[in-house]
């Protein structure tokens, strides 16, 4: 039977640099959440080929650069593959992460078995598949591979992307400082927005640099009403917490009148009881 499995937006809150390996690799500490808003891919076995529907299918690329084919060739499923894609492509919240990271949970799920050296099989498709494979809240540092789940509350978001793509490498290769403080221990989840507002994403200044517009984005989310305004991973989407989904809700709306050209979503950033029956389902 064919199953469809969600790849939930991976937003994160906080991003601190702490360094920078021999190799070249970025040493992370960032405390990521995910959406419910994301794409959904659908495999069966039985078929074979890859297609694509959805609002944002007219950005996904083809071939060795398309993160699902990827997945499914390191791990040999050569069944039928359909993304219905809906978050934007290259825009920080790991949508591509979140495809193929799909891919595994469903190839998982079809084959019901775990591979063996699943952890480093995932770091090797990219550094944001295994937190976007496990889909839970979590402190994540390294370059990607030390995950710690933690609690978060449900945090009502509104995510915006001003269509503009961004290159992660530039980003990086425009910051400045490389050895910042980690993010520290978590607080309690019901004061995680006080602690929130006192860390900050290092590969926002860069960003904003190289693509003036993430800062139009980010005030725009402050003048609708959201608590805190933050850009997630390299850019360009940033987030806005509001204060409960109706608010969410209305600011969404003014943005996308104000704004028609860019791309936004209404969400919630939920815990991992809520997120997780979402995450693989059998078609009917």
């Amino acid at each position: 039977m064919p199953i469809r499995v969600f790849a939930p937006a991976k937003i994160n809150l906080a991003l601190h640099v702490t360094g920078q390996r021999a190799d070249g690799y970025h040493l992370l500490d960032t405390l990521v959440g995910f959406a419910s808003v994301g794409d959904w891919l659908e495999l069966s076995e039985g078929a074979t080929g890859f297609s694509v529907s959805g609002p944002e299918a007219a950005q996904v690329p083809a071939g060795g650069r398309n993160s699902v084919l990827a997945a499914a060739g390191a791990f040999g499923f050569t069944g039928a593959l359909h993304l219905e894609k809906h978050l934007p492509v290259a825009s920080g919240i790991g949508g591509g992460s979140a495809d193929a990271a799909a891919a595994v949970r469903g190839i998982v799920a079809l084959t019901g078995q775990e591979p063996a050296g699943l952890a480093a099989r995932l770091l090797a498709l990219g550094a944001d598949v295994p937190m976007c494979h496990a889909s839970t809240p979590a402190r994540v540092r390294g370059i990607g591979e030390e995950i710690a789940p933690l609690p978060l509350p449900p945090l009502p978001v509104v995510l915006v992307n001003p269509r503009v793509e961004v290159s992660t490498p530039a980003v990086f290769k425009a910051l400045t400082e490389k050895g910042n403080p980690p993010l520290g221990a978590p607080p309690a989840p019901a004061d995680l927005l006080p602690w929130l507002a006192t860390r900050r994403n290092d590969l926002e200044p860069p960003a904003i640099a190289l693509v003036p517009a993430i800062g139009e984005v980010l005030g725009a989310l402050r003048k609708s009403g959201a608590g805190l305004a933050r850009m997630s991973g390299s850019g360009a989407t940033c987030f806005g917490i509001f204060t409960d989904d109706a608010k969410a809700g209305t600011a969404a709306r003014a943005l996308r009148a104000r704004h028609p050209g860019w791309w936004v979503a209404a969400a919630r950033l939920d815990g991992q009881d809520r997120l997780a029956p979402q995450l693989i389902r059998a078609t009917t």
